[in-house]
């Protein structure tokens, strides 16, 4: 899973970071807010700072949640029950007050990624195989050729889409709806487009062929062979 850290401070962001790397987890460090609203749309969660030195972090927290429904745990130096009122106001899934209990912070995060993935939703959906591809939506594992292939929630969520509706062209419009849960209006962006390419261009190179992933100019996607 992908993490954006959203904290000004330096060694505070590097000792979570750390801590998120050692569960297994890729992250990306930012300290403004920015930068946060450049780079949110390649995570898979959100911890982000309210607290920043140059664009309110409600505001961040509001801007973010208006245009996806990427997760995010807020976090306040306050505490104070009306700062984590105001948190959960401006869209996160969570607020937690500072300083905070890494464990206590590790079961948050799963807490809500439980429900934005609800296992038995994920249960109800067909694996899907394609010569040496298999795609098991159940432990949203992934595998060519019997080898396990890491991928982020993002690009698991990305492939399964697209392997489950085999030979259809599904816009980039629709993928931003479907995948990344944006509006209509922020899913027609170019950023939103660059969003889509790059990850389309990491899970060619994850599954080792471009031929698994086909453009179709001017309209978008569909699911191809290895």
């Amino acid at each position: 899973m992908q993490v954006l850290i959203v904290e000004d401070e330096a060694e505070a962001a590097e000792t979570l970071s750390r801590g998120l790397r050692r569960h297994g987890h890729q992250t990306v460090d930012v300290s403004t807010g920015a930068r946060a609203l450049e780079a949110y749309r390649d995570a898979d969660l959100i911890l982000l700072d309210l607290e920043l030195p140059d664009i309110d972090g409600l505001e961040v927290c509001r801007t973010i949640r208006a245009a996806c429904a990427t997760p995010i745990i807020a976090f306040t130096d306050r505490a104070t029950e009306l700062d984590r009122i105001l948190g959960l106001q401006a869209g996160s899934d969570d607020c937690m007050g500072k300083p905070y209990v890494f464990h206590e912070l590790m079961a948050r995060i799963d807490a809500v990624m439980r429900r934005v993935r609800p296992q038995h939703r994920a249960e109800r959906r067909k694996a899907v195989s394609d010569g040496p591809l298999r795609i098991d939506p159940a432990t949203r594992q992934v595998f060519v050729a019997d080898e396990q292939v890491e991928l982020t929630r993002k690009e698991f969520d990305l492939l399964y889409h697209l392997a489950s509706h085999p030979g259809v062209v599904i816009s980039r419009q629709e993928l931003m709806v479907e995948i990344w849960g944006d509006t209509g209006r922020h899913a027609l962006s170019s950023r939103a487009g660059r969003t889509i390419d790059t990850h389309v261009s990491t899970l060619r190179t994850k599954l080792g062929a471009s031929s698994w992933i086909v453009t179709v100019r001017g309209v978008g996607f569909r699911f191809g062979r290895g």
